[in-house]
């Protein structure tokens, strides 16, 4: 697995567990809902301001978002 595919697993499974669809992903971090499931399937390569707005949206720090992905590598 490459690191935009285990980023984008670990952006998944934090949405998930925080019972959120992508739409309102993407609403809260002032993104196109189409961007959020590029970078959940790994197509898209997210900016850091992207990571940072994504991680605020989850409620979680960007470090968190790279700890999981690394797991998945």
């Amino acid at each position: 697995m490459d690191i935009k595919t285990a980023f984008g697993k670990a952006v998944k499974v934090k949405r998930v567990e925080n019972d959120m669809s992508q739409e309102e992903l993407a609403n809260g971090a002032e993104m196109a809902r189409s961007f959020i499931s590029r970078v959940e399937r790994g197509a898209a390569n997210p900016s850091v301001t992207s990571v940072e707005k994504i991680a605020t949206t989850l409620k979680c720090k960007p470090s968190e978002l790279w700890a999981k992905a690394e797991g998945y590598l």
